[in-house]
């Protein structure tokens, strides 16, 4: 995945219709939009209005692996997350914020409780609340067609904050009930948590119980509820302001060391892209829009035709035989390693993983998983059982002078 060295002149191509013609899949689009340049001939915008615009993902200088990252997170969210890890001003939170654009609608509950169709489906009528359990015996839908959204977490929220608390702007009339936390608004969204390592711990073994469960249970005196937490997680850190948990870490499906632009004119262009950006966001939006509604589109391409990739098993057996030789002892490297394959399969139009796949992908998922503090630890025990099995040898080996 190169740029594309042939746009050396400055182009407006917001109505290009080359732009997108013989465009055959999500990666296709990514490699060939990052590499172009956009009109520096535009006029400053006056407005007081504050508005949610956020910068295109696709007019993101160079930046690939990061960029393909988090997509391939959107896509399978059976990754286990995304976390970026580079100095400041690089374009980490930018990056992510930019996915608003990208992400695919999903069917999301209209009653307060989360009240589904598949809850009755698993469970019965008495799985839902009384009022959607008469809309669902008249026919009505539970549901609607709701954008994915991006939650993020502040970073100085507090525990009832993500979790959730006791509702106390009810009516003193009114029964009491829970209000909803960061983690349950989180529910089949994106939720990013920048400066992770910042983050206190408690809180972040909260997030990540339920990243992995899927669901939390929240308990405030004789008040009990269940809420799902099926989101996306994406974090950022700069290493600069202090090391992450080995425990956190390994939580994250994918990891992407950000650095800085290195070739100048990689540089000059992320210069002037954000200059524009500043002065007339709307029209910058407007240069990419044709290429973010074709990536959108592709995203939800490769979300459902990630249901049918098939893995060979000579492949995944490539992809263990990695890990084994990198010396990676947890679980989880298999489960990211080879969803995170799969996505990319299927973000490149194709049904079946291949070997290149494999090496493509590798980086992404197996970086910063080798433990060599875990290397040193093992060897001792080996020393050590190794000499309690010789101590052990040469003590019953010996004649009990008793028995003489």
């Amino acid at each position: 995945m190169k740029e594309d060295e042939n746009s050396s002149s400055p182009t407006d191509f917001s109505d290009d219709s080359s732009v997108t013609t013989g465009i055959r899949s999500l990666k296709e689009l990514i490699d060939l939009v990052s590499g172009r340049t956009v009109s520096s001939h535009l006029p400053q915008e006056e407005s007081g209005r504050a508005e949610a615009l956020p910068f295109p993902f696709l007019g993101i200088v160079a930046q690939l692996e990061m960029k393909l990252a988090l997509l391939l997170g959107i896509i399978n969210p059976a990754i286990g997350g995304v976390l970026l890890i580079g100095p400041r001003g690089t374009g980490k939170t930018t990056a992510v914020r930019s996915l608003l654009n990208l992400l695919p609608d999903v069917k999301r509950s209209t009653c307060y409780y989360g009240c589904t169709e598949e809850d009755i489906e698993a469970g019965g009528i008495d799985a839902v609340c009384p009022e959607c359990a008469q809309k669902y015996a008249e026919g009505l839908p539970l549901t609607k067609n709701d954008p994915v959204r991006l939650v993020e977490l502040p970073l100085n929220a507090q525990l009832p904050d993500v979790i959730g608390s006791i509702d106390d702007q009810i009516d003193l009339h009114e029964r009491r009930r829970l209000k909803r936390g960061i983690l349950a608004q989180a529910d089949l969204n994106v939720l990013f948590v920048d400066e992770v390592n910042l983050i206190n711990d408690e809180i972040i073994n909260v997030i990540l119980d339920a990243s992995a469960g899927g669901r939390f249970v929240i308990k405030r005196g004789d008040l009990r509820a269940t809420y799902n937490a099926r989101f996306s997680l994406v974090g950022s850190m700069n290493p600069e302001e202090g090391n992450i948990r080995s425990q956190i870490l390994d939580r994250f499906g994918l990891r992407v060391i950000v650095r800085g632009l290195n070739d100048v004119s990689d540089r000059l262009e992320a210069y002037q892209r954000v200059r524009l950006y500043q002065n007339n966001p709307h029209l910058l939006i407007r240069q990419y829009e044709m290429d973010t509604n074709l990536a959108r589109q592709e995203v939800i391409s490769a979300r459902e035709r990630l249901k049918n990739v098939h893995l060979p098993e000579p492949v995944a057996h490539k992809a263990i035989q990695l890990i084994r030789h990198l010396n990676i002892d947890s679980l989880r490297a298999e489960i990211t390693f080879l969803e995170a394959v799969r996505a990319y399969c299927a973000a490149d139009g194709r049904d079946s993983v291949t070997m290149n796949d494999i090496q493509q992908v590798a980086p992404m998922a197996l970086r910063l998983r080798h433990s060599h503090f875990m290397d040193s630890y093992f060897n001792e025990r080996d020393l050590e059982d190794q000499k309690l099995q010789n101590t052990m040898t040469d003590v019953f080996s010996q004649t009990d002078p008793q028995k003489e």
